[in-house]
């Protein structure tokens, strides 16, 4: 009997003891008894953050142009099919259970763990539909990750900081060293940070990726309403004015958006791209939770920042928005998560905090925010068993001119958009 799709990310999230182990060779296995390859150009996306908003820009710049596209991410915010994409829409149930049966027909007992399986029935997923570009999203790290067996044409890196210490390590550094697993010998590397670590750079040069940097090979600068890129090409400067900014909100997205106009411009040969298709796409580009502004009285904003240096992004755009009263925020996060940075970047920006408990294992107690809370010097906070319940607290407490952010995790922003409807 076939099994649907909620049945296969369950049998996959049981064949391993351990939800991430990382290292490439039990996915290489089973790739090799699938004779899995990538039969398209492959534009691999890492980094810390910054990365699935990248991403997003190349898939809708690449849409513009009128190639058929295949963009895998994660995690997910709603649904398991946002992770596949085929021309710029989530894979059909029966396109991924296809793909889940191929892959386990061939996997035998080889334990992959849910990340693993995910990534494989992926790249399934995109040889049946043909694509004409591959975008794929590093989970976690990048040298380790299920993602780096397929190698890019174009590896680029977005921006670069703490995360996941426990398997990157506690250094920039370190964290560089890993990221750094995705660059190839003699392919265009584009890092979208304007201060890469230094083990990035000695790992990028060693191997002789074509390193170009933002802020030395490419850069942006930004005006009022509009801004430019620019880039080093064949000994001058590269420019193109007059750019509206883009529709994913945010300063940061700047950086974000002249990196992955970088990374189109190393691969134009093979996928040339019209200037015209940059313009539309960067206008119309999509990638909800990141600084999602949910209209209405009062203002809902959904973020999935969960490190200190994507909050203090949070808090730079909220610094930017209107004049509101006050902030109440919907807050909940991972207990393997840098809560007191999280936290030591936002607190100037919030009046009423709600703290909401996320689902165990790994998901932190109100309690336990609320402790954090304390630390810093909050002295009124309020506790909720589920960020829904935080926000229906909010609703009914906020002013029409207040507005309500989200944020802490994918979790946190999910809940929140269920019961928003968003």
């Amino acid at each position: 009997m076939s099994r649907s799709l909620g049945e296969w990310l369950a049998h996959a999230g049981r064949l391993h003891p351990r939800a991430i182990d990382l290292g490439l060779d039990r996915v290489a296995q089973v790739a090799r008894l699938l004779g899995m390859r990538a039969a398209a150009p492959v534009i691999t996306v890492g980094g810390t953050n910054g990365k699935g908003s990248t991403c997003a820009m190349l898939e809708r710049v690449l849409r513009c142009a009128g190639y058929r596209t295949g963009l895998y991410t994660s995690p997910h915010l709603l649904a398991y099919n946002e992770r596949v994409r085929i021309c710029g829409e989530p894979a059909a149930d029966a396109v991924l259970c296809s793909a889940f049966e191929v892959v386990e027909a061939a996997r035998g007992e080889v334990p992959l763990t849910y990340f693993e399986f995910g990534t494989l029935v992926a790249m399934q997923a995109f040889a049946a539909a043909s694509p004409e570009v591959l975008i794929l999203e590093v989970g976690l790290g990048g040298r380790l990750d299920a993602v780096n067996l397929f190698d890019p044409d174009c590896a680029v890196l977005a921006a670069i900081d703490l995360d996941h210490a426990e398997y990157l390590g506690a250094t920039r550094d370190a964290v560089g060293r890993e990221k750094a697993g995705i660059l190839r010998a003699g392919r265009p590397a584009i890092l979208g940070d304007p201060d890469p670590p230094a083990s990035l750079i000695a790992h990028g040069e060693a191997i002789g990726a074509g390193m170009l940097r933002l802020g030395v090979d490419f850069g942006y600068l930004a005006d009022r309403g509009q801004w430019q890129y620019w880039s080093r090409r064949d000994g001058g400067i590269r420019r193109r004015s007059g750019l509206a900014h883009p529709a994913l909100r945010g300063r940061h997205q700047l950086a974000n958006a002249a990196t992955a106009i970088a990374a189109l411009e190393a691969v134009e040969l093979r996928l040339p791209v019209a200037m015209q298709d940059i313009r539309r796409g960067l206008a119309e580009v999509e990638w909800p939770g990141r600084f999602q502004v949910v209209p209405g009285r009062p203002l809902l904003v959904l973020d999935v920042a969960h490190n200190p240096q994507a909050a203090a992004a949070l808090a730079e755009s909220l610094g930017e928005m209107g004049f509101h009263p006050q902030t109440w925020a919907v807050f909940g996060m991972m207990k393997d998560k840098d809560v007191r940075g999280v936290v030591e970047r936002m607190k100037a920006r919030v009046d009423c905090w709600l703290a909401a408990t996320l689902p165990p294992p790994r998901g932190a107690r109100a309690e336990e925010l609320e402790a954090v809370l304390t630390r810093f010097g909050v002295g009124d906070v309020k506790r909720f068993a589920s960020p829904a319940l935080a926000l229906a607290h909010a609703r009914g407490q906020a002013g029409r001119d207040d507005r309500i952010v989200a944020f802490g995790s994918f979790v946190t922003v999910a809940d929140v958009m269920r019961a928003a409807g968003a």
